[in-house]
């Protein structure tokens, strides 16, 4: 008999849970808790987003900082003199011949030829 009222008692349990954790879901699937849930999620995104936006500000303001340091850019308004820029000399191409026929053709920087 005791046997019997654990099984019967651990059935109804079990289909009370099984039953309550279908309600919920079924609850969390109706449309206007779908669109509760869009709603929060969207907010929360909104959220995240003005965060990074912030600290893409404070981290930009800190690497101005860093550069007006190093480059002596202070607020005193003493500028050091920047180098003079680099010359860049524009390279040519090698125009080499070739055995079989004879004629010049543009090679790629490991002499193979380019089609």
């Amino acid at each position: 008999m005791f046997r019997r009222a654990f099984w019967f008692t651990t059935g109804a349990a079990a289909g009370v849970w099984a039953t309550t954790k279908v309600n919920r879901k079924l609850r969390k699937l109706q449309p206007d808790s779908l669109a509760a849930q869009a709603v929060d999620k969207a907010v929360e995104s909104g959220h995240r987003l003005r965060q990074f936006a912030l600290d893409v500000r404070t981290g930009m303001a800190d690497r101005e900082e860093q550069l007006h340091d190093a480059l002596g850019l202070g607020e005193t308004g003493d500028v050091r003199e920047l180098p003079a820029p680099r010359s860049r000399t524009v390279l040519e191409p090698q125009y080499r011949h070739t055995r079989t026929t004879g004629q010049a053709r543009l090679t790629g920087p490991t002499g193979n030829e380019d089609h």
